[in-house]
């Protein structure tokens, strides 16, 4: 009895594996584009100011293309925000079969914490989110702030052509 038990939990362990592994492999490097929009709960900017039209901060959808290695996916299944200061990581990653998540914690002249979620129905789209909380450094003010950005993310084809992968976040 005790044998079949073993066996059962090895068995259980090993599929497992293949499904991550197999999910994982699913996921495609090369080329993506991703298209987000941005919503301010809690803007740093004064009251009645916004951000210039085509900006990503604006709230209106915005376009870029990201070059996803297969590092990347390894560690994170899709395309993951970056920090531009090196001030922000990302902890706290679960993968499943078909999503991720994680924590997006900052410190520097952005602090605070967020969360981070990616699903992918197919290897060739993915849907993402980034909610966070915290403080912005402006001149000698702190001031409260709180977004959300919600992302899609489509395979264009394993050749990034010029654009060349980001830096692999901490």
């Amino acid at each position: 009895m005790r044998e079949t038990r073993i066996s059962v939990t090895i068995a259980c362990c090993l599929i497992a594996v293949a499904v991550l592994a197999w999910a994982q492999s699913t996921r495609k490097p090369g080329l993506w584009e991703m298209t987000t929009i941005m919503n301010w709960q809690q803007s740093p900017m004064p009251q009645g100011m916004q951000a210039p039209p085509g900006s990503p901060f604006s709230g209106a959808p915005h376009t870029t293309q990201i070059c996803l290695t297969q590092a990347m996916i390894d560690k994170y299944g899709a395309p993951v925000p970056q920090s531009h200061n090196g001030d922000c990581q990302i902890a706290n990653v679960v993968m499943k079969a078909t999503s991720m998540t994680a924590d997006w914690i900052c410190n520097g002249r952005m602090s605070g914490k967020g969360s981070l979620e990616s699903s992918w129905a197919n290897p060739d789209h993915a849907i993402g989110k980034v909610h966070f909380v915290g403080t912005m450094q402006a001149g000698s003010n702190t001031m409260p702030i709180e977004y959300t950005i919600n992302s899609s993310s489509v395979y264009k084809g394993p050749d990034c052509g010029s654009v060349q992968p980001p830096p692999m976040p901490k």
